[in-house]
């Protein structure tokens, strides 16, 4: 008995969704541009929002920047929710390794006095730093227009959060579970002088209505100074006396904001890149917030670095500007 073997070729009715289909034609398309292209409503409509009447529930106008298409932005991390959670899942059971590792040895319970009054009075209050972000990603993501830009912003808004989780982490470990060092880094945050610069700022940018200059504010000018000054060079400084322990702790952020500036770069340059009037907008907002932020810091940089600190803060500002010359803002 012969057994003949056939295959046969079946040819799929169509490629992909018909509104992926209409942008990209009737080819296969990634999931990331199956689950990003087109995927906000922009008709039909119940109502207006009640509390802004002049706008619709989804508005190109709530922002002063202009695009002849809002999906010309592009997350070069092809972030969407399924890739983007399983992503933040392996790195998380790393930092898990990393904490519950540094906890069993009492690494940070066992520095000195003068480090851990330091990272009570530098490292927890960034937690609040990091709500605050929060809050400013989650502001983008309501108000903002496109599924391109804002499935990113709620992303990162749900990343401050894990971040200020791990500042707290910290903070249990140098109190050891006390809640001590929460309750200073909450004091610290609240009245040092250090600190009220960075906190009068992050309120500012709560009440700042463009949600694009929020998002230029926050993620390009702060986050572009602030994670540089703390996370690195402070944390570089004050590693050895915790037993190498905070650089290992703090090894997620820095990833974190690696990885996050390769996207806040992007999605500036498309803007710049669409018209002179965006670009010298742009200009003017990190013109604005360079200037304002920099000067906010400026006791931070101090208390964390001591003499060296303006220094290394007018280091990080020059790094800033180049980093912003690429994209095409000018200063």
């Amino acid at each position: 008995m012969q057994v003949d073997i056939k295959t046969s070729d079946i040819r799929p009715i169509r490629q992909t969704f018909s509104h992926v289909a209409r942008r990209l034609g009737d080819k296969p398309a990634s999931r990331y541009q199956e689950a990003t292209l087109d995927m906000q409503p922009t008709a039909n409509f119940h109502y207006r929002p009640l509390w802004q009447p002049e706008y619709e529930l989804y508005d190109k106008r709530r922002t002063t920047i202009v695009m002849a298409d809002w999906y010309s932005f592009k997350d070069p991390r092809h972030y969407y929710y399924g890739v983007y959670t399983m992503a933040r899942a392996r790195q998380q059971e790393g930092a898990d390794r990393q904490f519950e590792f540094a906890e069993k040895r009492s690494l940070l319970a066992q520095a000195d006095p003068q480090t851990r009054e330091s990272l009570q009075q530098v490292m927890v209050p960034l937690r609040h730093y990091e709500w605050g972000a929060n809050m400013n990603m989650s502001y983008c993501c309501g108000y903002g227009y496109g599924t391109a830009v804002t499935q990113a912003f709620i992303f990162a808004a749900m990343d401050r959060l894990g971040i200020a989780q791990y500042m707290s982490r910290i903070g249990l470990q140098v109190d050891g579970n006390t809640g001590a060092a929460l309750d200073a880094g909450k004091q610290a945050w609240l009245a040092h002088p250090a600190w009220q610069g960075v906190r009068r700022t992050m309120e500012k940018l709560f009440v700042t209505k463009d949600w694009f200059e929020v998002f230029v504010a926050q993620s390009l000018v702060f986050d572009g100074l602030m994670y540089p000054l703390i996370h690195r060079r402070y944390v570089n400084a004050h590693s050895a006396a915790s037993g190498h322990a905070l650089a290992m702790l703090t090894e997620f952020p820095n990833e974190w904001f690696d990885e996050t500036a390769r996207w806040v770069d992007a999605t500036v340059k498309t803007a710049v890149d669409e018209s002179p009037a965006n670009a010298a907008q742009l200009s003017r907002w990190y013109v604005q917030w360079r200037d304002e932020i920099a000067e906010a810091l400026q006791p931070l940089a101090a208390l964390a670095l001591h003499d060296t600190g303006a220094g290394v803060l007018a280091s990080l500002v020059t790094e800033l500007d180049a980093r912003a010359a690429r994209l095409g803002i000018q200063k």
